[in-house]
């Protein structure tokens, strides 16, 4: 059954996958199931409302939502009519979400809930034309997403044709959806996908996780997010029940509860999953603690098929059954892939979930690139840990003479929305993509990811700095949580430290210690002096020019509602340079 088109995966639905858990999510402590059939009529009488309230091909709905089955409906919905999907993160600001309504001529809102109708209230507020404000949950101020659903089911005789004959008219190559990147920097771009862009995507992706018409899937990552949604098609297309997760704080517990196959994260999703494996560990005592670090070290030499020689794997099975496994129970027991982009990933982290018997499938894109550029395998000759993969099919990818990827392929954006001048800065005359991101090829084929190209900075001796790679190798340390090593034109680099504040809640019991803040935690002298050894030690680790010389610590966790990091948990560099410039200007004594 051939899918080229978004929607087409609902007659995919209809004729190989008949279940009662499509799609889930968890209501009130219970987990609330819609069928294969659910899902293929909200998905047509969604169609047919649109319709009703005179939606036609090119119109624009913005949704702002947390991940749940409704999400699923209404995309469909659109899609099968030629309207444009404009989903936007649940993070950002008013400003933000006020430019997002204006610049993507959005005809309809669609949010999730009244927390997140009050913070676009005042986005709406000074936009000439109308906007139609509709909710998945009941707000008295506004209207239902079911009163489209209503008008929709009233009106199918009406419309069911007209569905259908739109449907056979949309083409591949046809504008699908908008997308906001969330931005490290400056204001959102509108990048516009088609459905070659995702189908093509997806398509590759479902061959490399092999999922199963019986496993269960974890969605953790935003739908709104090109990998989410990444993940959420290509789980559909083969049939595999989808559990959204209830929040990031929830993500062990949802998986245990319905034992999942397979979860899509971020790297700092990963981190932290470590950080409390670690933690535990180091709560063990006598032979427990000794037997549970010899399993670690010997996962962190992890090879795999065979490469690191027979005593090794002996060994590596006396783990899994020793330690391994009960990492495996923590997770639900069953879970033995876990699709992993959108950052840098720790190559350790990689390797340790791999000797644990849980295959991260490292992979690499942006949203111009629908997103996948690069896919790690699970067979011999096709996976690289430590690497992000190879070009999945149809994709080229060439290293420029200063070392930016370049990329060509049916998954790469027609260009930005109402900016054409971005468009032509970011495409060359030959039809190459600039990602923006510097890399180089290993064993000719395995693409390696060193930074940023607008991130690499130099020293004032002329000396160049990739700080993603340092930061990396600093956040192996569990007492941090995040850095950003800073040093432009300065005569040596520098870090900004937000500590790991829950690794020492143990610390300060331990020495009865009650701290009225983190600025009082960080100005002790013996977390001072512990930083200073430990960075020291991990500097022995780089060249002399990338060693940290100086660092600060600051008494703030950096997370996306507080502005540090973006809705996908990268460093937004210039608003922590902005936001510590006089720590900064200390550092270098200006």
């Amino acid at each position: 059954m051939s899918v080229e088109r978004t929607f087409d995966l609902l007659e995919r639905y209809a004729g190989l996958f008949n279940k009662e858990d499509a799609l889930c999510c968890k209501q009130n402590g219970e987990w609330i199931k819609y069928s294969t059939s659910d899902y293929i009529e909200y998905s047509y009488n969604f169609s047919f409302g649109l319709l009703e309230l005179g939606f036609s091909r090119g119109d624009k709905i913005m949704t702002v939502s947390h991940n749940r089955p409704e999400w699923n409906f209404i995309d469909m919905g659109m899609a099968m009519i030629g309207v444009v999907h404009v989903p936007v993160f649940t993070s950002l600001n008013s400003d933000e979400y006020h430019y997002v309504l204006t610049h993507s001529d959005a005809r309809m809102l669609i949010v999730s809930d009244r927390k997140l109708f009050r913070a676009l209230k005042a986005a709406l507020s000074g936009i000439e034309r109308r906007i139609d404000v509709y909710s998945f949950d009941e707000i008295e101020e506004i209207k239902s997403w079911k009163e489209i659903i209503e008008a929709g089911k009233a009106a199918s005789a009406r419309h069911r044709s007209t569905v259908e004959e739109i449907k056979r008219s949309v083409r591949p190559d046809d504008f699908a959806s908008l997308i906001y990147t969330s931005g490290t920097t400056g204001r959102p771009k509108g990048v516009k996908l088609t459905h070659r862009n995702m189908v093509s995507n997806f398509l590759a992706a479902a061959s490399i996780f092999n999922l199963k018409q019986e496993d269960k899937y974890l969605s953790i990552l935003p739908l709104c997010h090109v990998g989410g949604r990444l993940g959420n098609y290509q789980t559909q297309y083969s049939g595999t029940s989808i559990y959204y997760a209830e929040s990031m704080g929830t993500i062990a517990s949802n998986l245990q509860e319905i034992q999942a196959d397979g979860f899509d994260a971020v790297p700092r999703v990963i981190e932290k999953f470590y950080d409390v494996i670690i933690s535990k560990g180091n709560k063990l005592k006598g032979v427990k603690k000794s037997l549970f670090f010899w399993a670690v070290r010997l996962g962190l030499k992890y090879k795999p098929f065979g490469e690191n020689g027979w005593f090794y794997d002996q060994k590596l099975k006396l783990a899994d059954k020793l330690i391994f496994s009960k990492w495996r129970e923590a997770l639900g027991g069953r879970v033995r892939i876990v699709g992993c982009g959108g950052a840098s990933l720790q190559s350790r982290l990689e390797r340790i979930f791999w000797a644990a018997g849980i295959k991260i499938i490292n992979m690499y894109g942006l949203t111009e690139t629908s997103p996948i550029i690069t896919i790690n395998g699970t067979e011999k000759g096709k996976v690289k840990l430590g690497s992000v993969g190879t070009s999945i099919p149809g994709v080229e990818v060439r290293i420029a003479d200063d070392g930016e990827i370049l990329c060509k392929g049916p998954n790469v954006s027609p260009g930005y929305y109402k900016d054409p001048e971005l468009t032509r800065a970011a495409y060359d005359g030959e039809g190459w993509f600039h990602t923006g991101d510097i890399g180089h090829f290993e064993d000719g084929k395995f693409l390696m990811v060193t930074d940023r190209k607008k991130e690499i900075f130099k020293l004032s001796n002329g000396k160049f700095i990739a700080p993603q790679i340092i930061e990396n190798l600093f956040k192996e340390l569990p007492m941090i949580d995040q850095i950003m090593v800073l040093g432009e034109h300065e005569k040596f680099a520098s870090a900004l430290i937000s500590p790991n504040f829950r690794f020492f809640d143990e610390w300060k019991t331990s020495r009865n210690l009650s701290l009225s803040d983190n600025g009082e935690l960080i100005s002790l002298p013996e977390i001072q002096t512990l930083f200073s050894s430990e960075i020291e030690r991990m500097n022995r680790k780089l060249n002399p020019s990338e060693r940290i010389n100086r660092f600060r610590l600051v008494k703030d966790e950096w997370t996306p509602a507080t502005g540090e990091l973006s809705p996908t948990l990268k460093l937004r560099r210039h608003f922590i340079n902005n936001k510590y410039k006089s720590i900064i200007d200390q550092v270098y004594m200006k």
